[in-house]
């Protein structure tokens, strides 16, 4: 395990990163706190050592400074053609194509998805936690920043990254792979309205930030990796038969509960500015990654696992102490 002194200077070293770049109006500091940020991140993913979590440490490590680079190449080019560092006087075409594709690739959004599901699964759930929710608040504050002006590319994208977050969640076993093609598809939904209401996608960021913390607590508490553990995760704590279904509903959208809210008021907003056929696209694919969700449920609570009955109740069972005398 790792020194807590180490710990506690990663952990201030990651959240010094995200808020120098969300606080800056300036293309270097936004870049260099991108670098402080996820350079904390890669000894936090090899705290605990293995073949999976070198291979995750090395996958993101290449793919966030490929990022980074092209970010200050184009950044660079800015200051070359027109003077100014300032984020909101990027104006560019090509350049803005250049700042958003980075961006894109450090969010894990589709086309620039692969690498995410791959890195959360060489990684154990906390380091997954801080992956798929504080790492992406740096990236996600300067897309609303930009000032995107062709609605086509952010739709486009957006769309893309619901229907590759739904499709690839379809066949996985592994949770924090499903988790991660989870977080593409709800990202995808945060960017289709970042141009129009950036209020919304910071709305939708903070509630799917609550249900996936509850969701990766809930894996870790019960040190389950994969849906066959799942299914057995009910017997040593049933409250997590009640609990665990609703938020994964919740993280699905179905109407009555939290996840509906941003995702409805998303569709509403599509509507108004007559992206009615992009809100309608949304709205289908989101069934895609209903289905995955409503699987995990199954597995959760109506899946019994071939057990002796001794196993079956554990919560029901008194631990025994030998008799001191």
């Amino acid at each position: 395990m790792i020194n807590p002194l180490i710990l506690t200077l990663l952990m201030f070293s990651l959240i010094l990163g995200t808020l120098i770049t969300m606080s800056s109006s300036h293309w270097f500091m936004a870049w260099l706190g991108l670098e402080i940020n996820y350079l904390a991140m890669i000894p936090l993913m090899l705290q605990k050592y293995s073949h999976r979590s070198v291979e995750a440490a090395m996958k993101y490590f290449l793919i966030q400074a490929t990022a980074s680079s092209t970010l200050l190449f184009a950044s660079a080019m800015n200051i070359w053609m027109f003077g100014v560092w300032n984020i909101q006087q990027t104006d560019k075409p090509v350049i803005l194509f250049m700042i958003f594709a980075a961006l894109t690739l450090k969010l894990g959004l589709a086309p620039f998805h692969t690498w995410f599901p791959e890195v959360m699964q060489g990684l154990t759930l906390p380091t997954c936690l801080l992956l798929s929710t504080w790492q992406k608040i740096a990236p996600l504050s300067l897309l609303i920043q930009l000032p995107m002006k062709y609605s086509v590319i952010i739709h486009f994208i957006g769309l893309l990254s619901i229907m590759i977050g739904g499709w690839g969640g379809l066949n996985q076993t592994q949770l924090p792979k499903i988790m991660g093609y989870s977080a593409i598809a709800h990202f995808g939904w945060m960017i289709l309205i970042i141009q129009q209401m950036p209020e919304l996608t910071s709305l939708a960021f903070m509630i799917y930030t609550i249900l996936t913390s509850s969701m990766f607590l809930m894996f870790w508490y019960n040190k389950t990796n994969n849906i066959t553990s799942l299914s057995i995760t009910w017997t040593k704590m049933p409250i997590i038969l009640i609990i665990t279904p609703l938020i994964l509903f919740s993280l699905g959208g179905l109407p009555p509960l939290t996840g509906f809210l941003p995702k409805w008021m998303i569709l509403l907003e599509l509507a108004k500015n007559e992206f009615v056929l992009t809100a309608s696209t949304a709205a289908v694919l989101a069934l895609l990654t209903l289905y995955f969700y409503v699987r995990l449920s199954f597995a959760l609570a109506i899946t019994t696992s071939p057990s002796i009955l001794p196993d079956l109740m554990p919560w029901r069972m008194m631990p025994s102490h030998p008799f001191h005398h």
